[in-house]
């Protein structure tokens, strides 16, 4: 049985569309931040407004929709996956943005954590190196009616620099090194947060202050390689 706390949150969700149709995914998504989100120690309430409102069923193929509130990583097609819900909801929250936050994102997949990034933050660059799911990225949150978010395709090794300085950057691909122009790219107290290894990778989130770079490794983690200029041997 639903507990009377998420029923109530359900009830306000479905009063809140009105006139519009039900959304059949509402008790999922609902369910998903409190049983997989917040019971794992995510507490900050934007973090988990955004998520309770963003369709992650609308940014995964429609043979996988029935699986799209669940507690794993799902196929998006070109060897790519949609984030696990919590690994979304941890990254966000360790990019600590604020409402007016200009925002990188380096890998954007299917485009969810896209999607909850604007839900918080001013601005989203989103970077996409499979052309196709760019496109296909940028057309869901086109249709969604996410406005904040520009979506391109190409390598993001190097950023984006003519939109630079960033106060968040994600990287949802793990890198075998950090990649120095990220770095550059970031505010004075901006954040990089990116997975970082091979077999054995870690999330490390680097944040940039007056005497450098204060570096703190969070948890193991499990991302596909980031690939592109990133693969090639250092000079």
């Amino acid at each position: 049985m639903i507990g009377r706390e998420l029923a109530a949150a359900i009830g306000c969700a479905v009063a809140a569309l009105g006139a519009a149709a039900p959304d059949p995914y509402a008790a999922q998504r609902l369910r998903m931040v409190s049983e997989q989100i917040e019971a794992r120690g995510i507490s900050d309430a934007r973090v988990l407004a955004a998520l309770r409102r963003v369709p992650r069923h609308a940014f995964v193929p429609a043979s996988e929709r029935a699986h799209a509130y669940q507690d794993r990583a799902l196929p998006i097609g070109h060897g790519q996956t949609i984030s696990q819900p919590y690994v979304v909801a941890l990254m966000t929250d360790l990019a600590a943005l604020g409402a007016n936050a200009r925002v990188l994102e380096i890998g954007t997949g299917s485009g969810y954590q896209a999607a909850v990034l604007a839900e918080l933050a001013g601005a989203v660059y989103s970077i996409e190196i499979v052309a196709p799911l760019a496109r296909r990225a940028a057309a869901t949150l086109a249709q969604l009616g996410y406005r904040s978010v520009h979506v391109r395709a190409g390598d993001g090794y190097r950023g984006w620099p003519e939109a630079a300085p960033f106060d968040a950057i994600l990287v949802t691909a793990a890198a075998p090194r950090v990649p120095p122009a990220l770095l550059e790219q970031l505010a004075p107290g901006g954040r990089l947060v990116i997975p970082v290894g091979g077999a054995d990778q870690q999330l490390e989130v680097h944040r940039r202050t007056e005497r450098g770079f204060e570096v703190e490794r969070v948890v193991a983690v499990r991302f596909v390689p980031m690939t592109g200029e990133v693969r090639a041997p250092p000079p």
